[in-house]
């Protein structure tokens, strides 16, 4: 039994390990600062909660235009194929956008006085809520092409890789962006759980000084980022020397300079690109009825087009298992969700304050981790439409938890178990199972890209596929604010000076809302797959 079980560890685990190469570090660390950027997540929903009175409609509409950042991975991408040897200012920039975000809060916590007299406080938070995800796409971008140029072409003796060895990297590379991503979620959920404690008992200028804390903790984010582009450049050099003691002049030369000499500008991502920033802007910047739908089908569109011009880089085969793959991922991501009400409402009824939510996001981010390494076999061994399936099925049935939680289940649990099975219990349990599904589709279609993508296109390639895939989360944005739009929740919303109550609380329509989004997670995914196999696509 012992020995069975140490296999498993081993084979799970362990090989995972064993299979990490000094090379991968580099955009791993890039992957980290996107984790770690959770740091500042719950203070933004008590911010926002406390201090704003921006409806959930509201902002799931700004989390709409906050995807739409990611869709620009399309121009990026292509940009840095073309300069790849200045990839490092990229990251610069994105660095600068992350901490001018966070200076923007801080400045809002610190002196909200002050700024309200340049821009209403409002605005202020929403222009801080979009600088940051310019900032991570920027550095993104780079890290999926780095991801690419971190497994070798040639082995230890310099012969070329052979190409199932080459296969099986990129698989691991891929699993641990993942694992970075989620390794840096459970650092900061860890942390707010150390800085949160006590939170209950706090006045309020205690809590607002350890929200600064944690702003000013979150600046060390972009440092991340930057030092794995030091570390990245440092690698390539000791690369190029290797490579010139085993004779392979070529290669070296190949890599220090980068493939921009036999990568031309592709008018046509660029073009379409173009068109698809002005359009997106005109539409943002103005007052056009619809905007949201007209810039995400207008989107749809450009993406749609790039991805066609794309495909033609690949055999006819080829191409067939990417777009079925495509569209199975965009509908498991389009799911919509129950937007902010849902935490109003356990902040306001159940009682979870600060320190529980930060328990809930690292039991969270702890399990997506293990789920990491838990269905890494599972993954390899089926195809991303049997995977989508079988996560569907789970995420439905992971939503009776909530739903039971909305409708009292938890005074029947907690009376029949001494109360040991309330509220938090049962959200504890709930989260432990549900949020490892979400990251667990994405590695297999990353593996395949990156396995897919031709060498002189691998930044463009995966930045328009990912572009395809975000643009599923803001369908899934989308879905929210409709369904906000049918069942309204509302928290209360007061004047704190006048002592009034401007907007009252009422969660008497979340249950339906409750139910409306798991039927739609039930049904969207199995249509994608149906439809699929109908088209004879296939997936990867």
């Amino acid at each position: 039994m012992s020995t069975t079980v140490y296999g498993w560890f081993d084979r799970v685990v362990l090989e995972l390990g064993r299979e990490m190469r000094l090379s991968y570090l580099p955009p791993l660390m890039v992957y980290m600062a996107a984790g770690v950027s959770g740091l500042t997540a719950i203070v933004g929903t008590f911010f926002v909660k406390d201090y704003l009175g921006l409806s959930a409609e509201f902002l799931a509409a700004l989390a709409f235009w906050a995807m739409i950042p990611w869709s620009l991975k399309m121009p990026l991408g292509h940009i840095v194929d073309l300069i790849w040897r200045y990839k490092a200012l990229l990251v610069y920039a994105g660095a600068a956008l992350i901490a001018a975000s966070l200076l923007i809060m801080l400045g809002l916590l610190t002196r909200p006085d002050a700024m309200a007299q340049m821009m209403p406080v409002e605005a202020w938070y929403v222009l801080s809520v979009l600088l940051a995800p310019f900032g991570y796409v920027v550095q993104d971008v780079v890290a999926d092409a780095m991801t690419v140029e971190a497994v070798p072409t040639v082995d230890e003796s310099g012969r070329p890789m052979d190409p199932e060895r080459r296969r099986l990297m990129h698989t691991t590379m891929q699993t641990l962006g993942r694992v970075a991503i989620i390794g840096g979620g459970v650092f900061v959920a860890l942390l707010n759980v150390v800085l949160f404690r006590g939170v209950e008992a706090m006045d309020e200028a205690d809590k607002v000084a350890t929200y600064v804390q944690i702003y000013g903790l979150a600046l060390a984010i972009p440092i991340v980022s930057i030092s794995g582009v030091l570390l990245g450049g440092l690698l390539k050099r000791r690369e190029v020397r290797r490579l010139r003691r085993l004779g392979r002049q070529a290669e070296a030369q190949q890599l220090l300079r980068g493939h921009a000499e036999h990568t031309k500008p592709n008018w046509w991502i660029l073009g379409g690109s173009a068109a698809f920033v002005a359009f997106t802007l005109a539409m943002g910047l103005g007052d056009v009825p619809y905007n949201t739908e007209i810039v995400f089908v207008g989107s749809m569109s450009i993406v749609g087009f790039l991805i066609y011009r794309l495909m033609r880089e690949l055999s006819p085969e080829a191409a067939r298992l990417l777009l079925g793959t495509a569209i199975v991922i965009f509908a498991f991501r389009a799911i919509p969700n129950p937007g902010a009400g849902q935490t109003w409402w356990m902040i306001d009824e159940l009682g979870f304050d600060q320190q529980f939510i930060s328990v809930l996001s690292l039991i969270g981010s702890a399990m997506a981790l293990m789920a990491m390494f838990i269905f890494r076999r599972f993954m390899a061994d089926h195809s991303i439409a049997y995977i989508v399936g079988v996560l569907t099925i789970l995420t439905a049935l992971l939503a009776l938890p909530n739903l039971g939680l909305y409708y009292g289940i938890h005074e029947w649990t907690a009376a029949h178990t001494a109360g040991i099975v309330d509220a938090r219990f049962i959200a504890l349990i709930d989260t432990a199972i549900e949020s490892p599904l979400g990251q667990v589709a994405m590695i297999p279609m990353l593996a395949w890209i990156a396995n897919s993508a031709p060498v002189h296109l691998k930044a463009t390639f995966f930045a328009v596929m990912a572009s395809f895939t975000n643009l599923a989360l803001s369908a899934s944005q989308l879905g929210t604010k409709y369904l906000n739009q049918l069942f309204t929740v509302t928290r209360e919303v007061g004047d704190t000076a006048a002592g009034t109550i401007t907007v009252p609380a009422d969660y008497s329509e979340l249950g339906w809302l409750l139910w409306t989004v798991m039927a739609i997670g039930l049904l969207l995914p199995f249509a994608a797959i149906a439809l699929v196999k109908a088209m004879r696509l296939g997936s990867a």
